[in-house]
């Protein structure tokens, strides 16, 4: 049991690295992101992944990963961040990731050129980074590979840390943001998940004890979190209070099954192999496609099924309790499907792992 509060499920994210990272399932929404400063980009070739709300299931509680400065893994590669997701029920995270264009990141409005959408805080330009010098902290006299070009926040300086749900950002992906997110890509890199374990195990980041404003909100390298280069959070993006009991969810989202599979968030390929072998790595994204493929007929189906009997049953002018009967299975129908194909995606990535699926 990880709390009485708490339902965690494991979900099918895989790091970079050889030993993985699994996602999680949670029922208590993340706190708004912190108000804080850019640290000083430490040198050329340096990309900002901003900070985020992570979830410790050894100690029930968020956790905040500080926003730092990373050496991109590949010219050419720009990182998508990950992104809480109101699920119908619980809350999803979805990793980031390096790649060649920014994919969907929920529309969280993390700042420094991450408004929402791409990322206004430089672009690659014949092998060199350029840094847009109108949203990112960068020293000018070191580092000449500079523009300037105005980004519109058109979030508004909205600190709301997940998609979805009452109160959620209501952002979907585009048709491009899709297409990327089908591209090449590779997961958080080694410093990355250092840098995740650091803030990890420091009990100052969890936010039943900074209530939102940790006291490492930003670094300009992974895992530094000493020294004259940390950067304090100035406020809290918001209150932040758990939840009380099971299915109590954090910042207004209502815990209810979706009615109908049409209100299911859309479905997200899983991120592509990387077991460091090419050929394995082929089997895999094949086994992924396949299954991909066979869970969106599915889904499809069922929700053809379904709007037919919603049109019969309103031609019919049904009574209350006929319509409620209706209602009902479609719940039913539409959780049973979110769960199975759930367990499929981590039996999936569990057999990528070598490890038995668990029963």
């Amino acid at each position: 049991m990880f709390g009485a509060n708490l339902t965690v499920v494991l979900l099918l994210c895989m790091s970079a690295a050889a030993s993985a990272r699994v996602g999680i399932v949670i029922t208590v929404g993340p706190p708004p992101l912190p108000i804080y400063d850019q640290p000083l980009c430490p040198g050329d070739g340096y990309l900002w992944t901003p900070g985020y709300w992570a979830w410790g299931d050894d100690f029930d509680d968020y956790y905040w990963v500080p926003g730092t400065w990373v050496m991109a893994p590949e010219v050419g590669f720009l990182w998508t961040p990950g992104y809480w997701g109101w699920g119908g029920d619980s809350f999803v995270f979805y990793d980031g990731y390096w790649g060649p264009q920014i994919g969907f990141y929920g529309g969280i409005n993390y700042g420094f050129g991450y408004f929402g959408t791409g990322c206004g805080g430089g672009r690659w330009d014949n092998g060199h980074f350029f840094y847009n010098r109108s949203v990112t902290n960068v020293n000018v006299t070191t580092i000449h590979n500079v523009y300037n070009t105005t980004v519109v926040d058109n979030a508004g300086g909205n600190r709301v840390s997940y998609n979805g749900g009452q109160g959620g950002i209501s952002a979907r992906p585009t048709p491009e943001q899709e297409a990327a997110s089908h591209h090449r890509h590779i997961g958080p890199v080694s410093a990355q998940l250092q840098h995740m374990q650091e803030a990890r195990s420091n009990p100052q980041q969890r936010a039943a004890i900074n209530q939102g404003k940790p006291p490492v909100a930003a670094t300009s390298r992974p895992g530094e979190f000493k020294g004259s280069n940390v950067i304090q959070a100035r406020e809290a993006g918001g209150p932040y209070t758990r939840g009380s009991d099971r299915g109590n969810v954090q910042n207004g989202a209502q815990a209810s099954t979706p009615g109908h599979v049409r209100d299911l968030p859309p479905a997200e390929r899983p991120p592509a192999p990387h077991t460091g072998d090419p050929k394995l790595d082929q089997k895999y994204q094949k086994q992924q496609d396949k299954q991909y493929a066979a869970q969106q007929k599915e889904r499809q189906k069922l929700q053809q099924q379904q709007e037919k009997e919603d049109e019969k049953i309103a031609k019919q002018n049904a009574n209350a309790a006929n319509k409620q009967q209706v209602e009902q299975r479609h719940q039913q129908q539409t959780q049973q499907l979110r769960q199975r194909q759930q367990q499929q995606q981590q039996q999936m990535q569990q057999r990528m792992q070598g490890r038995p699926p668990r029963q």
